[in-house]
């Protein structure tokens, strides 16, 4: 988190904190032999993070996942698999996943403009 821009590290804490207790709760399904791996990547504006767990998957292409860009967040704040995507899609310029959803790749464009971030 020290590299990206203070203005942003809420936000930023609170989009990875919800990763990655989804990849513990429901990927791993809270079982202490399985870990989950972080890997973080900065190039200019671009801060990158891929979470990955040793569960089943997840199916990206469900119901939850269309929810998540469609309803309302007052409709989803009952709804605890829309919820975290919801987040996940505010936070996040690019919210991907990857090896049969065991992965998770975040991304969040930060570009400086006169000295001051902004998220584009």
């Amino acid at each position: 988190m020290d590299k990206v821009p203070q203005r942003w590290q809420p936000e930023v804490r609170l989009g990875l904190q919800e990763a990655l207790v989804n990849a513990v709760k429901h990927g791993n399904h809270l079982d202490p032999l399985k870990v989950i791996s972080v890997r973080y990547k900065t190039s200019g504006g671009q801060y990158r993070w891929i979470i990955q767990d040793q569960g089943g998957g997840f199916d990206f292409e469900c119901c939850c996942l269309d929810r998540a860009d469609k309803v309302s967040a007052d409709a989803i704040a009952v709804d605890e698999c829309g919820r975290g995507l919801y987040i996940l899609n505010q936070i996040f310029d690019e919210v991907q996943w990857s090896q049969g959803g065991r992965e998770l790749h975040l991304s969040k464009r930060i570009h400086r403009w006169f000295g001051m971030p902004l998220v584009c």
